[in-house]
């Protein structure tokens, strides 16, 4: 039987999702990151992801200054990562320094990509969305990056988290 309930009931039904990591520079190419559930593939020519974040994050600034942002999803073992990046703001944190995370140069922008992800999308600013309280930034993906070695990735289940696996 179908109940009518408030949105954020809902939505905490909506699990599981894909969960990623996006990685920012500042105007002196010091990179922060931060982990995001809000994320989509919006067109395949040309190649296009969304993200969404929210307006007081550090990482929503960034993108707007820089115009440029990267797209990493976690693989195996960036559980504590994605928890903790999420729980401290980059003006007050160098959290590649805290967090012993392992970058990578991305070929065509500034910020790296991450070291551990199955996937490593290097986006360049197409536009962005006012969404009330978010904003929906659309990247052009100029490169992609794979990770031959790692196969699963990791889903976030309303805040905790399981590993995916493709069936062979």
């Amino acid at each position: 039987m179908m109940k009518e309930v408030i949105f954020s009931e809902a939505t905490e039904r909506k699990y599981p999702e894909w969960i990623v990591l996006i990685t920012t520079v500042d105007e002196n190419g010091k990179p922060d990151v931060m982990p995001a559930g809000w994320a989509m593939i919006a067109s395949h020519q040309p190649p296009m992801f969304a993200i969404s974040v929210g307006h007081g994050r550090y990482t929503n600034g960034l993108i707007r200054n820089q115009k440029e942002f990267v797209i990493a999803f976690p693989g195996p073992g960036l559980e504590e990562v994605i928890k903790y990046t999420g729980s401290c703001s980059g003006r007050d944190v160098d959290k590649f320094e805290k967090f012993g995370l392992k970058s990578l140069e991305a070929k065509k922008v500034r910020p790296p990509l991450l070291s551990g992800c199955v996937v490593n999308l290097e986006c360049k600013l197409e536009g962005e969305l006012e969404a009330g309280d978010h904003t929906i930034f659309l990247g052009r993906v100029v490169a992609a990056h794979i990770d031959e070695d790692i196969h699963a990735r990791l889903m976030n289940f309303n805040g905790k988290f399981a590993v995916a696996v493709p069936q062979e």
